[in-house]
């Protein structure tokens, strides 16, 4: 991870989740009768990288594999989405991650994560880090998943000092319990962790994340693990006041809403689709805010085009494939709706 990039190279810099997404090639049916499947590209800071190069920008990914068949297909699916992958390195003797999921639309998705006995993206080391490269990127984006274990929180933490704010920098607040397990006493001594035991595990390190970032994005879920608020408006104004400048709380079917600092608002409903498969739509929706803005763009046309972003993919099987295109999601918002 030594090797250092041209200053400003970067339009953005993700850090945090990578594996391989094991989705069935049949819809409506239980996992256990699935017969076939099909391998993508997956997690979710890469899946941002991935859109926001589908939309042009140039794009790296911070993260780590297993030294296995699996990491060398994800570094081979890396380089024909146009992704940067000079910081993706092998961990030895832990498997590349693989997900399998459901496919029951419209509205559900579950997903099997296999990481055991710990996923390589969990070890990046900040000592590895290159921190001018983050520095000088036009967006850093990290996760709150890369906060859920060690040596990861505290290279993620490290990146973000290191930054200090400089240009954007997106803390995506992507909570997902059952990563934060060990992290909460109950799970790890294996009683059982409650949705308040891992809100309060992770609270204190997304506080420490938010000091240090201008635009914070999550759902009603993660907000409440990062406010303890779940009203749109009281959780993205509580973000602004721990420091961020900029609040996206996506709502699902009622839309999403954007509160910036200095007073700007938008609120954007939902647009009209037929959902075939809702994950990676959050991936997607980022990658379109990064474009957005990057290009200046005022703020609800930023949402309307992150949102139409995240449409399309829900009407697609697959996720890091099916990230769209800019003319295709300018068709989508001038539309009023995925066609």
């Amino acid at each position: 991870m030594a090797e250092s990039a041209e200053s400003s190279a970067f339009d953005l810099i993700t850090m945090g989740r990578i594996g391989v997404d094991l989705y069935p090639l049949q819809t409506g049916v239980p996992l256990p009768q699935v017969t076939s499947f099909g391998k993508f590209l997956g997690g979710s800071a890469t899946n941002v990288a991935v859109a926001a190069a589908r939309l042009g920008r140039r794009t790296a990914v911070v993260t780590r594999t297993g030294d296995d068949p699996f990491g060398t297909y994800l570094h081979e699916a890396l380089r024909d989405f146009g992704v940067d992958d000079r910081w993706v390195t092998p961990v030895p003797g832990l498997p590349t991650p693989v997900t399998f999921c459901e496919v029951f639309p419209p509205d559900d998705f579950p997903l099997y994560f296999y990481r055991q006995p710990k996923a390589p993206d969990l070890e990046i080391d900040a000592h590895e880090l290159d921190l001018d490269a983050i520095r000088d990127a036009r967006i850093l984006w990290v996760t709150g998943t890369g906060l859920c274990e060690e040596p990861s929180r505290t290279a993620t933490l490290a990146a973000l000092a290191h930054r200090a704010k400089s240009g954007t920098t997106v803390f995506d607040l992507d909570s997902r319990p059952v990563f934060w397990k060990n992290a909460a006493g109950k799970a790890a001594a294996g009683k059982g962790a409650t949705p308040s035991d891992l809100a309060a595990a992770a609270r204190p390190f997304y506080a420490e994340a938010l000091r240090h970032t201008t635009v914070a994005v999550g759902n009603l879920d993660e907000v409440e693990v990062a406010t303890g608020l779940r009203e749109p408006h009281a959780a993205a104004r509580a973000l602004l006041d721990a420091g961020v400048e900029l609040a996206v709380v996506k709502q699902g079917p009622k839309g999403v809403l954007a509160m910036h600092r200095d007073g700007d608002f938008a609120g954007v409903p939902p647009l009209p689709v037929t959902v075939l498969n809702g994950l990676g739509a959050g991936d997607a929706f980022g990658g379109a805010l990064c474009h957005g803005l990057l290009a200046g763009w005022d703020l609800e046309r930023v949402m309307r085009h992150a949102n139409a972003a995240g449409a399309i993919v829900a009407s697609r099987l697959e996720c890091s494939s099916a990230m769209p295109t800019l003319p295709e999601v300018e068709q989508a918002v001038a539309a009023g709706a995925v066609t």
